[in-house]
Parts: structure tokens; C-alpha cells; sequence
């Protein structure tokens, strides 16, 4: 029989001091990704750190034009914050499509995007937002955090606290959703005024994030130069993406996904040119 054991984290040292002394230990807040791998024996850790009671690891405040999310807001609690529906609704509007009611309730930013699922919904925010991940022991920018296929930057036994995302004048997310799991057969996140975006000459403000066409998270960029240029849904939909890199399985084609890419984006950025992220001044 499988047996583990259970320890409860008060800090993030204590959480990271457990990881370092046992590495087949894994941290644990919502288990809507871990709990679910060991049912199918696909994990099989030695220890669950569970990190809900680290003070501050579920707040959300709001720092000047940057939304700092804990790493262990619920789903639920980022779809429900005043706070998020104020400043970054389209934040918002991504948590409240994650799953369903259970899986809101329970599932974690932090899990989510340290799981980095190829068709995580969070990734996509993450990455098309600029935003930046905060670990104990230092600060990552989105175009570092994401490395692979269910890969990240993270040490074995370094520990997310919180997530920064910066404020856009616009923003928006639309997903094309498997209608059995409810993840992403595609996702992706346009934001204009955060910074980073490739533009022309790589000046633009314009950031587009893909989730669920490859094997990992990934930004657009030549929807990114398209979109820096006119920000319009018609130059969205004029843009042609390669099918090199993109899956082909049973739920869709490569051909499919390239398609479905700047659709999606074209849709995002109608509904980002209908609401202003930030609070009128």
C-alpha cells in the first residue's frame, strides 16, 4: 500500500527547509493537479508539504498599477476579488472559466502555473501579462519562468509566494475549451501597455500568449508585431501562424490550432477595446 507522509508548512523557509531535506517530498495548496496524478499513480510523493497556513500565501492587494496575487488564491477568490474585477478584469474572467465550481474552490495560481500544464489557462496570463513570480528566495520574470512541458524555472525546493502582474490598458482572454475537461484546446491573452511586446523593431505594447496549441506556454509574436501596428481584430485575423511546433493530436490538428490562434485573438482583442483595465482617473 501507498503511505506518505503529511507535514504543514508556517513559512515559506520551513516549506522550502522540508523540500531541500527530502526530494521526493512536493508542495501542496489546492491538489487539483497533484492529488489527481497520485490517484492515477502518475506521482507518488514521500511527503505533502502543505503550505495553506504560510501567513499572506492566499492575499491579494493591489500595489499602485500592479496586482500582487498570493500563490495560494483560490481560482475563486481571484474571479471574486473586488480588487481584480476592478483593476485587471480580464484576470477575472480567466479564473472564473478554470474547471468547474470544485475546481475554483480549491485549485491555486500558484499550483497552476508551477504545474505549467500546456493547457493552463494561468500560464497564458502570466506570460501574456508581463507579469513577474515571486518565489523565497527571488524575483522571475514571465519570458524566464516557463521553460517546457510541465517544466518552469523553479529549483526542486524553491517555493512561489506571490504573483505581480502589472496593470494593462487592455487586456482580454478567450479560450476555444475541450468541452470534457475544460482546458484550453487553445487560449490566448492579448494585452496592450504592459511592456515587453515585440512590436516593430521590438518596441511594440502589445504581449499575445498562447496556451494549449504546443507543448508548453508561448508568446505570439507575430500576432505581438501585427497588433503593436493596429490594434484591431482585423489585423488579428490577418495574420497567418506556422503549424511548426504546434500539437496534432486527437482533440485537433496542428492546422486546426494555427487557425484557431488568430480567430481567438481577433475575439480577444474586441472584447480588450471594449473595457479599460485600469481604473478611470
Amino acid at each position: 500500500m501507498y503511505a506518505f507522509q503529511f507535514q504543514r508548512a508556517t513559512d515559506a523557509q520551513a516549506a522550502a527547509a522540508l523540500l531541500r531535506s527530502d526530494p521526493d517530498a512536493k508542495i501542496v495548496a489546492g491538489g487539483q493537479s497533484l492529488i489527481a496524478a497520485m490517484k492515477l499513480r502518475l506521482a507518488a510523493p514521500s511527503t505533502l508539504v502543505d503550505i495553506n497556513r504560510i501567513p499572506g500565501i492566499r492575499d491579494i492587494r493591489a500595489e499602485g498599477d500592479t496586482l500582487v496575487i498570493g500563490a495560494g488564491a483560490r481560482h475563486a477568490d481571484v474571479e471574486a476579488h473586488p480588487e481584480v474585477k476592478r483593476r485587471l478584469p480580464a484576470l477575472a474572467a480567466l479564473a472564473g472559466g478554470i474547471g468547474d465550481r470544485q475546481v475554483r474552490a480549491l485549485g491555486t495560481l500558484g499550483g497552476s502555473i508551477a504545474n505549467n500544464d500546456p493547457a493552463a489557462c494561468y500560464p497564458a496570463a502570466v506570460l501574456g501579462l508581463n507579469a513577474t513570480v515571486v518565489t523565497d528566495r527571488r524575483s522571475i520574470a514571465a519570458d524566464d519562468f516557463f521553460v517546457g512541458m510541465y517544466e518552469t524555472a523553479l529549483e526542486p525546493d524553491e517555493l512561489i509566494t506571490a504573483v505581480r502582474f502589472p496593470c494593462p490598458r487592455q487586456a482580454a482572454y478567450v479560450k476555444f475549451r475541450n468541452p470534457a475537461s475544460r482546458f484550453a484546446l487553445v487560449g490566448v491573452m492579448v494585452a496592450r501597455g504592459v511592456g515587453g511586446g515585440a512590436g516593430n523593431g521590438g518596441g511594440g505594447d502589445v504581449r499575445v500568449a498562447v496556451t494549449g496549441a504546443a507543448d508548453a506556454v508561448f508568446r505570439c509574436e507575430p500576432l505581438e508585431r501585427a497588433l503593436s501596428a493596429d490594434f484591431s481584430a482585423a489585423a488579428a485575423r490577418a495574420v497567418t501562424i506556422p503549424t511548426e511546433g504546434l500539437n496534432d493530436d486527437l482533440h485537433g490538428s496542428a492546422e486546426y490550432r494555427a487557425h484557431l490562434i488568430p480567430v481567438l485573438a481577433a475575439r480577444a482583442v474586441e472584447q480588450a477595446l471594449g473595457q479599460s483595465s485600469l481604473p478611470s482617473s
